[in-house]
């Protein structure tokens, strides 16, 4: 494979990554997206390369793989996962 071609696959990717990892009702997950795209990107194609390009299915499976994930991987996804729930919290 070209390193162009490699290129826009791991931005695809990226952006795939930084779209499953945001919360859906947060609006502090702009503040780290890109953290969550850096740190869980290759946790994702060595996990859920399956499950590209469906976000809802790339989002379970990050989910359902969190003790195979990479430390900074799993502690984004912990930090947006509390937001997540503090959000809700304060919105009711």
């Amino acid at each position: 494979m070209t390193a162009t071609r490699t290129s826009m696959i791991r931005r695809i990717a990226l952006s795939l990554i930084v779209v499953a990892m945001l919360p859906v009702t947060s609006t502090a997950s702009f503040a780290y997206s890109s953290e969550a795209a850096q740190m869980c990107t290759d946790d994702a194609f060595k996990l859920c390369a399956s499950e590209i390009p469906s976000i809802p299915k790339i989002t379970a499976c990050m989910r359902s793989n969190r003790t195979k994930l990479s430390t900074g991987c799993r502690a984004v996804m912990d930090r947006d996962l509390a937001a997540e729930k503090a959000h809700k919290v304060a919105a009711q």
